[in-house]
């Protein structure tokens, strides 16, 4: 099995560990290394990683190496900051409203590439995905996660963003039969938070990235 690293480069710590572990959630078996600072990345990078997460700052000072067209290269902005040609991600957002970015932004693809099928593993480059999307699972087996059909439907709507209150009457159920389901969710899941339930329903088709 081919291996993969995505290399995160950003001085802010607390905020490359965060989206270390998000995209680890995301990728199982796909390792997420993280770099604080560009010279600290370039004394190990050769060639190997098939995505780059960078912090806006960094990626100006060396705009060269990241626009060279082997480089697939995501900026993380603060707010609303767009840069020409080159996706980008907002990391001053709470982890659920970061989670449905990022998954946006996994969907679209590159914009060098063509945009991602569903169960895509189209080829970018020497041999490398052309997006996050090449390592996505597909639908999980019957009973694989061990939900109920129940308990889907409920974690559909938790990362559709509805409220327990929500939930109940949409599915004509007591908010403690709503409670109950959620912490079999998250027990289940072995999720630490909506946003591993997000990641969950989108990355296993269950839900639409566009619908949330």
């Amino acid at each position: 099995m081919p291996h993969f690293e995505i290399a995160i480069v950003d001085s802010n710590i607390l905020a490359a560990m965060g989206l270390q572990q998000i995209l680890a959630d995301m990728l199982p078996g796909v390792e997420v290394r993280v770099f604080n600072s560009f010279d600290e990345l370039q004394a190990v990078d050769q060639g190997q990683f098939v995505h780059y997460f960078v912090a806006s700052r960094i990626y100006f000072e060396h705009a060269s190496f990241f626009r060279e067209g082997k480089h697939r290269v995501i900026v993380l902005v603060n707010g609303d900051l767009q840069v020409a040609g080159v996706p980008t991600l907002n990391v001053c957002q709470n982890e659920a409203a970061l989670v449905k970015e990022l998954l946006a932004v996994h969907r679209q693809g590159h914009p060098h590439g063509t945009p991602m099928p569903p169960h895509g593993h189209g080829v970018h480059g020497a041999g490398h995905p052309s997006s996050l999307e090449a390592h996505r699972p597909g639908p999980p087996a019957s009973g694989a996660s061990g939900l109920s059909s129940r308990e889907v439907e409920v974690a559909i709507l938790l990362a559709k963003g509805l409220i327990n209150k929500e939930i109940a009457d949409r599915l004509h159920i007591s908010i403690t039969t709503v409670i109950t389901h959620r912490k079999n969710i998250m027990e289940k899941l072995r999720a630490r938070s909506l946003a591993d339930i997000i990641i969950y329903v989108v990355m296993n088709g269950l839900v639409d990235v566009g619908e949330l």
